[in-house]
């Protein structure tokens, strides 16, 4: 296992991981419920959990962690501001999305790749965070439709 390659894609991730950062404060800025807005914050502090543990990772593999998301990564977030959406349900769906595309399965085929069984086993983990939060919003959303619904 070349140790380069490991660290590239744990930075690749790393940079993704910025990404959901950054997109979870568009989702921030533009709810409107406090108790939704306290759910994303808890989230995007999550994002940023793995984020430092990601870096440490890289580190400890003799590498330097990336300290952004990249310019792909910048101009996909300039993007994301100007398009994500205003409505809480349909926030919760972009957030939702956003995580399967651009965590789990980024994730899940990182952990298939030429890995040391440290290094998957830690992407593992990374990739329950992600499955957590989609559980949560899952439920948000659903709460968000019972108001609709009923409210």
């Amino acid at each position: 296992m070349d140790k380069g390659v490991i660290i590239e894609e744990l930075n690749t991730l790393l940079r993704g991981t910025y990404m959901g950062i950054r997109s979870f404060e568009h989702y921030i800025q533009k709810i409107k419920n406090p108790g939704m807005k306290k759910t994303f914050q808890k989230l995007q502090q999550q994002a940023k959990d793995n984020a430092a543990k990601i870096a440490a990772r890289i580190q400890d593999l003799g590498g330097v962690p990336a300290d952004s998301e990249g310019f792909t990564g910048s101009m996909h977030s300039f993007m994301h501001k100007i398009t994500a959406p205003e409505k809480a349900a349909e926030i919760i769906h972009d957030a939702m999305e956003g995580i399967k595309k651009y965590g789990i399965l980024y994730s899940e085929k990182l952990v298939r790749g030429d890995i040391d069984g440290d290094t998957k086993k830690f992407v593992e983990e990374v990739i329950d965070t992600y499955r957590n939060q989609l559980d949560i919003l899952e439920k948000l959303l659903d709460a968000c439709s019972d108001e609709q619904k009923h409210g």
